[in-house]
């Protein structure tokens, strides 16, 4: 047994450990309207200007509704303008290639996409996008949607700590403070990093490069390399867990990824935050036991998958053995030999736990077994970590109906930290449960009863249906990695899949802060043996069951017909059909 991904593992494990108590803290001074950073000499000034160009008062708080109205005024206004910037490229600078506009359905899939920190990408983006719309539009969304995210989370923290208040914050302070504070400063840091380890940062033309293995005098076929601003796009593509690549071939690309050292600290980076945010939690709510258990429940979810992915991958396709193919390295179909099997297997797996959509391997060319551990990642609620903010107020809402499944086992009615759990906060943590089958799995199953979904399949037998529920279940998961077989490129795909990605953000956001302000009116009752505690083992393993019962369930069915069946047709067990 190789010893190596295991140290790699390990290693990868503490350092998120390590990582986890000093970014908590230091978003707990972020988050805080008036909290005081090692960044305030440099950064404090431009915020005031901000406030003052915005006519904000930074101390003055928002009811629920008015945050939510602001969230969704800010992503409206942003998205028009990555739409309006898509179409319009050609008559934009920073396009030396001179590509001309995108169509009105790529353009809208493309700003919903980034606005929704998805960044589902249904095109090859160096072969559509100009530098202008890479940086002014795409990477913009990369930077405002992972903070409105952060905003969201720190909402709820503060509905869970205020007490008869009624109020979660204020969004625009929230958003400039994340982006100010948090986002460009680790941004910066990460992108010279990258640019240290040969990730391109430039304005050139793409170039033409020819292969050195061509024989003297034989016409060469060359090849065209992207060039542009890639570093700084890769940088908050993973900060942000917002995955969209500067290439089509994303974190597999050597240009965003070129050594082991870039892929391991990538992979790292896209836990990152959201580990952090659980520590947040646990400060704001003044136990951070609490934080502690909600981290070691992710834990324990991203740890089982990795398993069953790396075991997958490790064990090769019999089919292709059978053909006489050397698989002692694994299953290396869609994979970088510099990754090999482990290291697909964890970028795979935290990238679906991440919602982040970066990849370094081709999903669609997973065994079974692979893709399926990636697929219902993403179907949990993007809850494993999750992407940044979502990941944490997805779990909170997982806490609620745990809370509320014990109280029905006593005969009580159930608290949490405090805060009486009645009728209106079950039926909003239902609601936003509620969104991720009904949003995948309805559309799933309308694609597939059509002519223009099925004609857009690579694959028929159980691996078609598998492309078309993973491409929803990453749209509605705001993942926004894909089983590239589908060509989801058409009109009837991008608009559908632009309004499963509106779904899964916006109908979890609202009841989310509607939760936050509910909670936060609310006065605190004193613990009593009744309540159930809220950390150690016993809360972990009930978080777990009402994650995997509650949450996963519903898709049973569907992946029995899909990555289940294609498992056993592999192994032989069944007829292709």
């Amino acid at each position: 047994m190789d010893w190596r991904p295991w140290a790699q593992l390990a290693l990868f494990i503490a350092m998120l450990a390590a990582l986890t108590p000093p970014l908590g803290r230091y978003l707990t001074q972020v988050l805080a309207a008036d909290g005081r950073t090692f960044l305030d000499p440099l950064v404090s000034p431009l915020e005031r200007r901000l406030y003052r160009w915005l006519r904000l008062d930074q101390h003055q708080d928002q009811p629920w509704r008015q945050y939510a109205a602001s969230l969704l005024a800010f992503t409206l206004v942003s998205t028009l303008f990555t739409y309006a910037l898509l179409r319009l490229q050609q008559r934009l600078p920073l396009n030396p290639m001179g590509l001309g506009p995108i169509s009105d359905h790529g353009a809208f899939n493309m700003a919903v996409s980034f606005a929704t920190n998805t960044n589902w990408q249904s095109c090859s983006s160096e072969t559509v996008l100009s530098y202008g719309s890479q940086m002014v539009g795409l990477a913009l969304h990369n930077f405002v949607s992972a903070a409105a995210g952060i905003a969201v989370a720190a909402a709820l923290a503060r509905g869970l700590a205020r007490q008869g208040t009624g109020t979660v914050g204020s969004f625009w302070v929230d958003l400039v403070r994340t982006t100010l504070y948090l986002l460009l400063p680790l941004s910066l840091v990460y992108a010279l990093f990258l640019v240290a380890q040969g990730v391109p940062q430039n304005f050139a033309a793409y170039v033409q490069a020819t292969p050195v293995d061509s024989l003297p005098g034989q016409a060469a076929n060359g090849q065209v390399l992207a060039q542009g601003p890639m570093a700084s796009q890769v940088a908050i593509k993973m900060l942000g867990t917002n995955g969209g690549g500067f290439t089509n071939a994303n974190a597999a690309h050597p240009y965003e990824n070129p050594t082991p050292l870039t892929n391991f600290v990538q992979t790292l980076s896209m836990l990152c935050i959201p580990s952090g945010l659980t520590y947040y939690l646990g400060q704001r709510v003044r136990h951070q036991r609490h934080g502690w258990s909600l981290w070691g429940a992710m834990l324990i979810l991203f740890v089982v998958g990795l398993l069953v992915c790396w075991q997958a991958e490790s064990g090769g396709n019999p089919r292709l053995t059978a053909l006489g193919v050397d698989c002692s390295r694994g299953n290396m179909e869609g994979k970088e030999v510099r990754f090999g099997a482990f290291g697909s297997a964890l970028f795979a797996t935290v990238t679906t736990d991440a919602s982040c959509g970066a990849v370094n391997a081709m999903h669609d060319s997973f065994t079974p077994v692979g893709g399926l551990a990636a697929l219902f990642n993403i179907q949990t609620g993007e809850v494993i970590f999750g992407g940044v903010g979502s990941g944490l107020y997805g779990m909170v809402v997982f806490v609620v109906l745990a809370v509320f499944v014990a109280g029905l086992m006593v005969g009580r009615t159930p608290d949490y930290l405090g805060k009486k759990i009645e009728a209106r906060e079950v039926k909003l943590a239902a609601l936003v449960v509620l969104v991720t089958p009904l949003g995948v799995l309805a559309p799933t199953a309308w694609a597939l009863s059509t002519t223009w979904g099925r004609s857009s399949l690579a694959n028929a037998g159980p691996h078609g249906l598998t492309e078309v529920l993973y491409a929803f279940s990453s749209a509605v998961g705001n993942n926004g990695s894909s089983f590239a077989g589908l060509n989801a490129g058409t009109p009837e795909y991008d608009t559908l899949l632009g309004l499963a990605m509106l779904a899964g953000r916006f109908l979890v956001i609202v009841p989310v802060l509607a939760l936050a302000g509910s909670l936060s009116r609310k006065k605190a009752v004193a613990a009593t043996a009744g309540s159930l505690p809220v950390a150690g083992p016993t809360f972990v393993l009930l978080l777990l069951f009402t994650i995997l019962i509650v949450g996963s369930l519903t898709f049973v069915p569907a992946l029995t017909l899909g990555p289940i069946a294609e498992h056993y047709v592999m192994q032989g067990s069944l007829h292709t059909f």
